[in-house]
C-alpha cells in the first residue's frame, strides 16, 4: 500500500503522553501512513520502553534517536524529515493527541507550494490527568465536546472552540476569515517544498520560533502559501509546564528576516548523508 503521509512526532521522555498520542493514530480514518517519532535525546531505559510501545501498533513506525545535547528539535527533525517515505509530511507534536480525521483533514487538503496550519484545544491539567490510552482509543475527547466546552467555561481548558469538527466549506470559511500562521504542532506541506527551504533552522536552542515562526517565514519567501485547515485536522494539547521563550531565539529570528535568505545553510543540507535504516 503506498503510503499517503509520513507523520512526524516530536518527542523527549514523556512516555504517558506518547502512548495517548499513540492512541490517537490507532483509531485514524486514514491509514496509509507511517509514524517517525524524531526523539531528542531521550534516556536510554525510554528508548527501551519506547521500543516496546511501538511493537504493538499497528502502522510502520520509526523511531530516530540522536544524544541528548541540550535542545535540538530542529536537528532531529531535520533527519526525520530526510527518512520520511512519504512525499508529504505532517508534524505533531508528542503532547498532542490527533482527532480521528487528523491525518485525512491534512491529506485530503494537501496542496502544491503551500503549508497547511490546523489548530489545538489546550487541555486542562484536569482533563489531562483523567485521559487513559483506553479512553482516547475509545473516543472520549470527540464523544465529549461538551465536556470540553464546559471545562472551558468553568475550568481551565481554552481554545475549545477549535475542537469543532466540521467539513462544511461555508461554514469552515467563515471561521477562518483571519489569516491564520504555522504552529510547529500542527501542520503539513510536501517534502519537495520542505526541501526548497533546507528545513529547519538547527541554531534554535528552545522551544518556539525555531519550529514554526522561522520555517514559515522562509516558505513564504519562495511564495508558499499558508492555508488554514482549523476544524478538520484537530488535536488535543495535554497540559504541561511551558517554557519560557528565549530572548536568542526572537533575536535570532530578527536576524533571519533581515538576511531574507529563504534556504537556510543551516538545515537538511548538511544531513544529506543520514539514510532511511533498513
Amino acid at each position: 500500500m503506498k503510503l499517503s503521509s509520513s507523520v512526524i512526532i516530536s518527542f523527549y521522555k514523556n512516555l504517558k503522553f506518547l502512548e495517548l498520542v499513540l492512541a490517537g493514530f490507532e483509531r485514524q480514518s486514514a491509514k496509509n501512513f507511517e509514524i517517525i517519532i524524531a526523539d531528542d535525546g531521550s534516556p536510554e531505559e525510554v528508548v527501551k520502553e519506547v521500543e516496546r510501545i511501538i511493537s504493538r501498533t499497528s502502522f510502520p513506525i520509526l523511531h530516530i534517536w540522536h544524544p541528548d545535547k541540550g535542545f535540538r528539535k530542529n536537528k532531529i527533525l531535520n533527519k526525520a524529515i530526510m527518512s520520511a517515505r512519504a512525499g508529504y509530511i505532517i508534524f505533531i507534536d508528542g503532547d498532542c493527541i490527533p482527532h480521528s480525521k487528523f491525518v485525512e483533514g491534512h491529506v485530503s487538503s494537501a496542496k502544491r507550494n503551500a503549508a497547511l496550519a490546523g489548530r489545538r484545544v489546550n487541555l486542562s491539567g484536569k482533563l489531562s490527568t483523567s485521559l487513559t490510552p483506553e479512553k482516547v482509543s475509545a473516543g472520549w475527547l470527540e464523544k465529549n465536546f461538551g465536556k470540553l466546552v464546559i471545562d472551558g467555561i468553568f475550568g481551565k481548558s481554552f481554545d475549545v472552540e477549535k475542537g469543532f469538527y466540521t467539513e462544511n466549506e461555508r461554514i469552515r470559511k467563515f471561521f477562518n476569515r483571519k489569516k491564520r500562521g504555522i504552529l510547529g504542532c500542527n501542520f503539513s506541506l510536501h517534502k519537495e517544498d520542505l526541501l526548497r527551504v533546507n528545513g529547519f533552522d538547527e541554531r534554535y536552542e528552545v522551544a518556539s520560533v525555531g519550529e514554526d515562526s522561522d520555517i514559515q517565514y522562509r516558505l513564504e519567501l519562495i511564495g508558499a502559501d499558508i492555508v488554514s485547515i482549523n476544524h478538520i485536522a484537530i488535536q488535543y494539547h495535554l497540559n504541561h509546564k511551558v517554557q519560557p521563550r528565549l530572548q536568542k531565539n526572537l533575536d535570532l529570528f530578527e536576524q533571519v528576516k533581515k538576511e531574507a535568505v529563504a534556504f537556510t545553510p543551516y538545515g537538511i543540507e548538511r544531513r544529506a548523508e543520514i539514510k532511511r535504516s533498513p
